[in-house]
């Protein structure tokens, strides 16, 4: 293996390193990420006029990373903190900005798809990369936008919505070559991919399959994880469109290591989740636009302890939720205003945690003040009744001057809440205990910055400062303790954040080079202080990152070979192990309507870990064919 590595990788990976310079002088225009106008409840607001920490991977991008799962593209974001427990979006944590995974809001095309157990289910979502448009990251405390839930700020995964009637199907198989020693059977995996979508003058239609399974990569981390998603889009009149989405997801798979290593080598849990919304967009007037939508979230979680003896500790937890939304934007001489309602349920019957119930209510009010050609102001506030925990208001504000035409200076102030998941109140397990006297997170933030943007360049600098107090962390004061959460924490988190994506020629465009590059870097420093401090041991307060950077080259010639190269770099706060650096590589070939590439994954075989105790796979390899028909 390590002959074919240094044989056929290692020099394409020099070459493209070696090939860099060269192409850069490329000076041909293309499309650029100042068209895309980003997705809010309330205000659409293009992205060059942000006057927030957002990053966008589009299409272009997507579509030829080395990746299988949208788990793994978001490694590629900086300042997104992707703590996987396995391959192929097996099980994910996401925080944002040195925040938990129970911090982050994850939206599906708008749709709230958080879950109220636990925050390690919420990436359990039934999209596959190949049916996605685009994804927004917003970086910062966001209720003032999104409600509750998004403390350090919020993931839109916004899907494609047709153009043309279209079929595609991917297909793919990858193995690290090693065997598993209990059986001696090879380690390994396939998957499959099959989709279409249909448009037409008043209705676009898409739905999508797909399933990956695996015998893992290390003992006890097999998984079957099978996905369906099905979305439309109706146009009742010229005022007026309806959009449908439904989809479902199941992954089952062995969790070795996964959340109470050494004792949970034997575990196993499966997940299956359906998600569904219908929404709305209606022009009422010519200055007022209204948005209604209805949403529904239903996980079954079923995790076994140890999977040969199931009776001995076996949790089956069934979530619901469900929501209903009414925004209105209204357009005026002096500004847009927004103003919005809404309302969820959340309710859960389980076997450990019991049945607990809590509704929420929120009224959201914005305005954006635009008399001024060169400065954009947008204020308001977000006022919330939870049945639990009573009335509270998150305010917030932030502002743009755009200096010269690519040159934006941006600050903004916002505030945001966190509830406490069923889990955090009310599990009981072998090495957690919940509490149920946990109150709401808590976070103030602010950030200051600049903003490049042109037809090429899109660059950005900023330094942001965040207050987080009642942080719920997971602690104990001896090791033959359970963990038990408590708001005894208070952390004070300063950080850095430099992005730039530079599009020399876009990817599918007319010229004969396509070439895309992109790179960022984040820099956190956490302050804790917790009451009580003496001997503590912390789960999550004192372990997120430090220093990150990622990488992207994607070189394109003709439409026709495309080579795709991803780095990743990552130091964390108080590990024991030191920074980690990965590469990834994709080639592929589209002569015509079929697409064949080649992945490698962890290229120089790095031994590292993002979650807990789970070892993440050394190098990978997948091949894999993708065929597109489309209708012309």
């Amino acid at each position: 293996m390590k002959s074919l590595y240094q044989a056929y990788y290692m020099p394409l990976w020099l070459l493209s390193v070696l090939l860099f310079p060269i192409l850069s002088i490329a000076q041909e225009n293309g499309q650029t990420l100042n068209e895309i106008v980003v997705s809010e409840s309330r205000i659409q607001i293009p992205f060059k006029k942000q006057n927030r920490n957002i990053q966008v991977l589009d299409r272009a991008v997507i579509n030829t990373m080395p990746v299988k799962s949208l788990n793994e593209l978001l490694t590629y974001v900086a300042g997104l903190d992707v703590r996987q427990r396995g391959p192929w979006g097996v099980q994910t944590d996401i925080g944002i900005d040195g925040g938990t995974f129970d911090q982050t809001l994850v939206l599906l095309n708008g749709v709230k798809v958080n879950d109220p157990q636990t925050g390690h289910l919420t990436m359990n979502l039934p999209v596959s990369v190949d049916e996605i448009e685009r994804i927004e990251i917003l970086k910062g405390a966001a209720a003032r936008i999104f409600g509750l839930n998004a403390l350090n700020g919020a993931i839109n995964i916004v899907t494609r919505k047709p153009d043309q009637t279209e079929f595609y199907a991917n297909a793919y198989t990858g193995s690290n070559f090693k065997r598993d020693t209990s059986n001696q059977a090879p380690y390994g995996g396939n998957g499959i991919r099959i989709g279409g979508t249909l448009a037409g003058k008043a209705s676009k239609h898409m739905l999508a399959f797909s399933n990956d399974a695996a015998s893992g990569y290390r003992y006890n981390t097999s998984f079957n994880n099978t996905k369906a998603y099905y979305q439309s889009s109706f146009k009742v009149s010229d005022r007026n469109t309806i959009d449908v989405m439904a989809g479902f997801i199941n992954n089952d798979f062995g969790a070795s290591f996964f959340y109470a290593a050494p004792k949970d080598k034997e575990s196993k849990e499966a997940v299956t989740t359906f998600t569904g919304g219908v929404s709305s967009t209606w022009q009422v007037t010519e200055g007022w636009v209204m948005k209604p939508r209805l949403s529904f979230r239903h996980n079954k979680d079923d995790y076994i302890f140890v999977r040969q003896n199931p009776d001995a500790f076996h949790n089956i937890h069934k979530t619901d939720v469900t929501g209903a939304e009414l925004n209105n934007t209204f357009h005026t001489s002096l500004g847009t205003i927004g103003a919005g309602f809404e309302f969820r349920s959340e309710q859960i019957n389980s076997n450990n945690l019991g049945d607990r119930k809590r509704n929420n209510a929120g009224i959201s009010a914005e305005y954006s003040f635009t008399a001024i050609p060169s400065v954009l102001v947008n204020a308001g506030a977000y006022l919330n009744y939870n049945s639990d925990y009573g009335w509270e208001i998150f305010p917030g504000i932030d502002a743009g001057w755009q200096v010269v035409d690519q040159v934006r200076l941006f600050a903004n102030v916002g505030t945001g809440q966190r509830l406490p998941t069923f889990t955090d109140l009310y599990y009981t397990g072998p090495t957690n205990i919940g509490n149920s006297e946990l109150r709401p997170e808590h976070s103030v933030s602010s950030e200051a910055g600049v903003k490049w943007s042109s037809s090429r360049l899109n660059a950005s600098l900023s330094g942001f400062y965040r207050h987080t107090s009642n942080f719920i962390d997971w602690i104990k004061y001896r090791i033959e303790d359970p963990w038990q959460p408590m708001n005894s924490t208070m952390i004070n988190t300063r950080g850095l954040s430099l992005n730039a994506d530079y599009r020399f020629t876009e990817i599918n465009s007319s010229q004969k080079w396509g070439v895309i590059t992109r790179a960022s870097y984040t820099w956190l420093s956490p302050e804790v202080s917790v009451k009580n401090a003496a001997g503590l041991i912390s789960n999550y307060a004192i372990n997120s990152l430090r220093h990150q950077i990622t990488g992207n080259i994607i070189l394109n010639y003709r439409n026709l070979l495309n080579m795709s190269l991803g780095l990743r770099y990552a130091e964390r706060i108080n590990s024991a192990a030191k920074g980690y650096l990965l590469i990834d590589n994709r080639l592929s070939v589209t002569p015509g309507a079929f697409t064949v590439y080649i992945d490698a994954t962890n290229l120089t075989n790095k031994e590292y870990v993002e979650a807990g105790a789970s070892p993440m796979p050394g190098r990978w390899y997948t091949f894999g064919v993708k065929w597109t028909w489309a209708k012309i």
